[in-house]
């Protein structure tokens, strides 16, 4: 039953109505342009107000004064010299007196701006950590235009240009999460400044580019593509990828691209993508991006996915050939509302971005395999939150806290199991204490008052005072500074239980006392998550010849499930178990997924086999994206 009867639908009547009621957080929604009525004039007072609600310390812009609303994006892409060379016009909207728009930048090189076709004068501000430099372009009132023509550095962090090996051909993505697409295109780079957008891209003959956008589904002889955008997204996600990939249906409104050895494995292993989609419209209403695909990227995208609207960039890792690692898939569709629908103004508000696609995610695949399943992927989010809190508590506890404070710092730091995990059992205590129909239906009408808009936690908190949690007894229940404001799991933390999981404990349990043999275990009959379970709670310290004796007993080096074969791995490491060494190199040379990477090399790392870890990073290391070497120099002290 749809518990969302008032469905959110996307069409440009009510994208004018949503935009015009005023934005939310830092920036907000693209509008069309103000007519000189009193009501236009309202409206637009309104949009500038609420941006000044919020300060986002990693943006130099300033929306309060000139935003961006739509970009028209012209670009080439030059695998050879490894830049884009292109020009990003923008529309603005500015305050009656607005003296510049600001822009932020990252080793980009400025050749001209124009402001309504005119030269313009422009400064490049000092160069800071992380944040790169601000872009000042003086403008008088009644600007409508801007335009930047700009070429990118080789070496620019959103970019990784994977070369062409063999028979396979070059690749290029890009991963702008969470402030790395003003290192591709002079952006106003902040969640809470929304723009749609229209692209013009040309790259080599042969090659297909693909956009957060309506994409294609052949590849271009003359190697142009144009894309358009008509929802208003942030910056982040703002993506590109360009490569040699093929095109296959999976259901009415979804599809996947991925090269041509792996598209038929990609068209089988998410197949099922339109039943998840159907899944998701069903608990919180209508899907507002009009199409849903996946794009498989080399081995070395640094995440497991990235949501960019219309088209979800995924690792090759998560193909296991059964169908076994969808729930990526669900997380990821889950963001087309929690994230891109409704973004966090911040990234000290990261919680709200994913706590509520971690629910959303458990509910799609509640309600498409089961709660045997979901309850399964909970336990093991719970135990891998306990684990994060611990680690985080002893070097920082305020890291703990939902609401994070990184001024100063990269907001990637804020990338955690707590923003996560802690956020979805926070949502899940909420459901826990009103019932799950009123929930639902709550969930469902925040989705469609705030679609297209940015939140900060503390009006989340208001608005939660006001709707959900209007009984004082409830929200007392709740402890929402506890949650939101504390650090560690408040004692209120919902309990998980799964049957399945539990009994994986005791086999396990039974097997270190040598109770059970390891030919006895039942290895085929588990799925992937009760497999992880049993290898992920081996002792450090169990012996290499109880490791062969798994291995000998089920092939466990062997796997074609990338997350069994790195819980494999990682106790491999740990109890010296040489024979996967050779399988782990070659891996971590392959695979660039940072969730892997980090343990693997962490591990090497605390049993005092730093020569092997820095022997296998010294040839892995130019195949990683930037995301994914700023995270192994630290760990491994890489000079």
């Amino acid at each position: 039953m749809n518990l969302h009867t008032a469905r959110l639908r996307w069409s440009s009547a009510l994208t004018v109505a949503l935009l015009l009621a005023g934005c939310a957080g830092n920036g907000g929604g693209s509008t069309p342009s103000d007519s000189n009525d009193s009501g236009a004039s309202s409206a637009k007072a309104q949009r500038i107000a609420a941006m000044n609600q919020v300060t986002d310390h990693h943006s130099y812009s300033r929306p309060e004064e000139a935003r961006i609303t739509h970009l028209d994006w012209d670009a080439s892409i030059d695998f050879e010299t490894r830049t884009i060379t292109g020009t990003a016009t923008y529309d603005m909207e500015t305050a009656d007196d607005a003296e510049r728009i600001v822009f932020d930048t990252h080793d980009l090189t400025i050749q001209s701006v124009m402001i309504d076709g005119e030269p313009a004068e422009f400064a490049l501000g000092p160069d800071q950590p992380f944040i790169g430099r601000p872009l000042t372009v003086n403008i008088q009132p009644g600007a409508e235009q801007v335009a930047i023509r700009y070429t990118s550095s080789p070496s620019a962090n959103a970019l990784l240009w994977v070369e062409a090996q063999g028979d396979r051909a070059p690749f290029l993505f890009t991963q702008s999460q969470a402030i790395l697409a003003r290192t591709w295109i002079p952006v106003q780079d902040s969640p809470g400044i929304r723009f749609s957008y229209d692209a013009t891209v040309r790259v080599p003959q042969g090659l297909m580019a693909l956009m957060s956008a309506e994409n294609p589904t052949a590849v271009n002889p003359d190697g142009e593509y144009r894309f358009k955008m008509a929802q208003p997204i942030p910056a982040y996600l703002l993506a590109l990828a360009v490569g040699e990939v093929e095109f296959q249906s999976v259901g009415d409104r979804c599809a996947v691209y991925a090269t041509p050895d792996l598209i038929d494995k990609a068209a089988f292993e998410f197949a099922e993508m339109e039943q998840l989609l159907l899944a998701a419209e069903e608990l919180y209403g209508e899907y507002a991006w009009d199409r849903y695909d996946l794009l498989i990227l080399p081995a070395a995208f640094p995440f497991g996915g990235m949501e960019n609207p219309r088209l979800t960039f995924a690792t090759p890792t998560i193909i296991a050939g059964d169908r076994s690692l969808v729930s990526l898939v669900a997380h990821e569709l889950a963001h087309s509302w929690s994230g891109n629908l409704v973004t966090n103004a911040t990234w000290d508000d990261f919680w709200l971005n994913e706590g509520f696609t971690v629910y959303f995610e458990q509910r799609i695949m509640e309600a498409v395999y089961g709660r045997d399943v979901s309850e399964m992927l909970a336990t093991l989010s719970y135990q891998g939150l306990v684990d994060e809190v611990d680690a985080i508590s002893d070097l920082n506890p305020d890291d703990t806290h939902l609401k994070l404070h990184l001024k100063g710092r990269d907001p990637d730091d804020g990338m955690t199991a707590i923003a996560y995990d802690k956020g979805y059992f926070f949502l899940r205590l909420l459901e826990n204490t009103v019932g799950r129909e009123r929930f639902d239906e709550w969930l469902g009408g925040y989705f469609e008052e705030y679609a297209f808009k940015g939140m900060d936690t503390e009006r989340f908190i208001a608005y939660l005072d006001e709707t959900l949690l209007a009984d004082p007894a409830d929200k007392a229940a709740v402890g929402l500074e506890s949650w939101i404001y504390g650090p560690g799991l408040p004692a209120n933390c919902p309990q998980v239980s799964s049957p399945r999981i539990e009994r994986v404990d005791a086999i396990l349990e039974g097997w270190e006392k040598d109770a059970i043999v390891s030919a006895d275990l039942p290895w085929n009959d588990w799925v992937y998550q009760e497999r992880y379970r049993f290898l992920s709670n081996l002792a450090d310290d169990t012996p290499a010849e109880r490791m062969a004796d798994l291995d000998a007993a089920w092939g466990i080096s062997r796997t074609g499930n990338n997350e069994v074969l790195f819980a494999w791995m990682e106790q491999s490491i740990r109890s010296r178990y040489t024979p996967t060494y050779p399988r782990i190199e070659s891996f971590l040379i392959e695979v660039g997924r940072r969730k892997f990477l980090t343990p693997l090399y962490r591990a090497m790392k605390e049993t005092g086999q730093m020569e092997m870890a820095l022997d296998i990073y010294g040839k892995a290391r130019s195949g990683y994206h930037s995301v994914a070497t700023g995270t192994m120099d630290d760990l491994l002290d890489w000079k």
